[in-house]
């Protein structure tokens, strides 16, 4: 008996101690480490769907890019804070990137990678720093000229309609705190 109550004893200090140990990780600041990050766009920039894994477990949304100094900065509103990511060096890239277009489909993309150092975060996230090595990727298939003397061809006017587009952008990296 005596020992039944020892053996039920240390169970239930094992149980309560790696209760106490598991509240306290998961409420603390993360230990960093390495990130991936997935993001689907929204429309016209910003409002898309961000998911972190890795060091960083969490999710959100995106917002539109901001200016300040010279720079653009994203930041990913979370569950359990903001991330701010310098977004200047691939935003400068996809601006200049010639698309490879195939006319024979109206069709074209866009793939460009660059280093995104994250910059700050708030919440769960406060002290949050390091680099994601980000690549964003767009395609989109372009209407034709309905009429006149290019009926029929490709439309690739910054005023035609799409048929139809999309982007994504992934990342991987470490970060710290």
């Amino acid at each position: 008996m005596r020992r039944m109550v020892g053996v039920a004893g240390l169970l239930a200090c094992l149980i309560v101690g790696a209760s106490v140990a598991l509240a306290a990780a998961s409420s603390g600041t993360p230990a960093g480490g390495r990130i991936q990050v997935f993001v689907q766009p929204g429309n016209g920039q910003g409002k898309g769907k961000i998911l972190f894994t890795g060091a960083v477990g969490d999710y959100g949304s995106s917002s539109r890019a901001t200016s300040s100094g010279g720079k653009k900065f994203g930041t990913a509103t979370l569950k359990k804070g903001t991330i701010t990511i310098d977004l200047t060096a691939i935003s400068a890239k996809v601006n200049k990137a010639n698309p490879t277009v195939n006319n024979a489909t109206c069709s074209a993309s866009i793939t460009k990678t660059a280093a995104a150092p994250v910059v700050s975060g708030t919440g769960l996230y406060a002290g949050i720093h390091g680099t994601i090595r980000l690549t964003e990727s767009f395609g989109f298939i372009g209407s034709t000229f309905k009429s006149g003397p290019k009926k029929g061809r490709c439309n690739f006017s910054n005023s035609a309609r799409t048929v139809a587009q999309m982007g994504t952008v992934y990342g991987s990296g470490t970060v710290s705190f």
